[in-house]
């Protein structure tokens, strides 16, 4: 059941008919039951599955009780809670690298994969953490809590949401909406619109040239690297809407993961809209326990390395993503170290903050940059995604824009032109959203007849011309393996 299929809409359309005939105080029942029953459907019905996140969330709710008093176990207390969450995340992602690196040996087949547990493992280290520090009360129910860890819309790919933020609103019930609702459902057709007529489309030709290297160098390594980098923000864009307008069905709003990232004029303000939820969270628990930026540059900039390389770790085991997150580290630091001698070439270029051809040169250079570090955290190795970069430099076959060349990657001219389409499209949109045009709202205070025609022209073009339409499956969220 992934969350662009038929039958998930059906669960969630059943599930929502169930949660308004309940009683306001009885709603959050239904939530829960909703919840655990996908999260043991997805588990594949696997005890151990499954029952690891009843588990970590039982050991972090129960340590929690025991924090709410100022004795000399809290801290204990505290310590085994932050472990319950962290030590299956450290385990499962780093295990099979260490082992290998170790012993030459994989992961023993018994092994199993929680499903979801990057996610609910930040959930639970972010609730423990807050109630050390006594920023929020601890739950008392646990089958409210068990609410908070498991709301399906969220739990399989983010975002990652706080405490204080999405609890009361799971469990105090909502009375229908229907502006609420509609926009919910303007969210869920915008989600479907990115994953299988932007994403998923892309997908066919970067997986073309990655499983392919050396076969494909060159400028076809930039093109499907180009494409990789909406591929994976479309993909991610995507579970986000669908999870927030599934969620907005139910009245319930969580919070956004993305703020037009590729927008961004620097790597510090990229990270500020990327994944926010995940880069808020590195912030408030890793970079600012290390100390942040208050004992000067070297122990700044030493944070902000250690921070990044958890940012790496998180993704994956392996040397790549260690050093895609340490690049992203090192992108600041030198960002940093020469913005006085850019600022000085600006001035004497007569190129103020505002002018345009700075901000499209700023913005131009930092998705270079992004991409580039893209191509490594796809590539199958850290050395296959540095050899990739480099012959981008080093193989000039620049005619394969000017012939049919690119239309052999996966897509004929007409797909390759239409995911060319939808591309420009969310462009515009973003650019629109970029000034401050809330796109759903203007849809709502649209007539009726407008309004559904709009709705009915968003599902006959995504019928037609996404994944669907031209006999693909549909290709998992790529965060989700994650």
């Amino acid at each position: 059941m992934v969350f662009v299929s038929f039958y998930y809409y059906l669960f969630v359309a059943c599930l929502v008919v169930i949660y308004y005939l309940l009683p306001l105080k009885y709603r959050y029942f239904s939530l829960l039951a909703g919840s655990i029953g996908f999260y043991w459907y997805l588990s594949q019905h696997s005890k151990r599955r499954f029952f690891s996140l009843i588990m970590m969330a039982f050991i972090c709710w129960g340590m929690s009780q025991y924090m709410k008093s100022k004795n000399k176990d809290r801290k204990i207390c505290f310590v085994i809670g932050l472990c319950a969450a962290a030590i299956p995340l450290l385990v499962i992602k780093e295990s099979n690298f260490v082992l290998w690196m170790l012993m030459h040996k994989s992961v023993p087949d018994w092994w199993f994969v929680p499903i979801g547990i990057s996610f609910y493992s930040m959930q639970l280290i972010a609730y423990t953490v807050d109630v050390y520090k006594s920023k929020v009360i601890a739950e008392k129910n646990f089958f409210k809590f068990l609410l908070f860890v498991s709301f399906f819309p969220q739990i399989i790919q983010g975002p990652i949401p706080r405490y204080e933020q999405l609890s009361h609103q799971l469990v105090e019930g909502h009375r229908f909406d229907e502006n609420r609702f509609v926009k919910g459902f303007i969210q869920i057709l915008w989600g479907f619109f990115l994953k299988l007529c932007i994403a998923d489309k892309a997908g066919i030709i970067v997986d073309k040239v990655f499983d392919n290297f050396p076969t494909y160098q060159g400028m076809y390594v930039l093109v499907a690297g180009i494409l990789y980098s909406f591929q994976l923000y479309a993909d991610f864009l995507a579970c986000t809407t669908l999870a927030k307008g599934v969620s907005g069905l139910f009245g319930i709003e969580i919070i956004d993961n993305f703020n037009r990232p590729y927008f961004s004029r620097s790597i510090k303000e990229f990270w500020r809209r990327w994944h926010m939820s995940l880069s808020s969270w590195l912030r408030d628990y890793i970079y600012i326990p290390l100390g942040g930026n208050r004992n000067g540059k070297i122990r700044k900039y030493i944070n902000l390395l250690i921070t990044f390389a958890v940012s790496g770790i998180w993704h994956g085991g392996g040397f790549k993503f260690l050093f895609w997150g340490l690049l992203h580290g090192a992108y600041q630091i030198i960002g940093e170290f020469t913005k006085p001698f850019r600022k000085k070439i600006d001035y004497k270029l007569h190129l103020g903050e505002k002018s345009r051809i700075l901000r499209v040169f700023d913005t131009l250079f930092t998705f270079m940059l992004v991409m580039l570090a893209w191509i490594i955290f796809r590539a199958d190795h850290l050395k296959s995604g540095l050899k990739m970069i480099k012959t981008i430099v080093t193989v000039h076959n620049y005619w394969i824009f000017t012939n049919d060349s690119l239309y052999g990657l996966g897509l004929s001219w007409k797909e390759f032109h239409m995911l060319v389409f939808c591309l420009i499209a969310l462009l515009l949109v973003s650019y629109k959203q970029e000034k401050g045009l809330n796109v759903a709202e203007r849809i709502l205070k649209c007539n009726i007849f407008v309004r559904w025609g709009i709705y009915i022209g968003m599902i006959i073009f995504v019928l037609i011309f996404g994944t669907y339409g031209y006999g693909f499956d549909p290709q998992a969220f790529i965060y989700g393996g994650f």
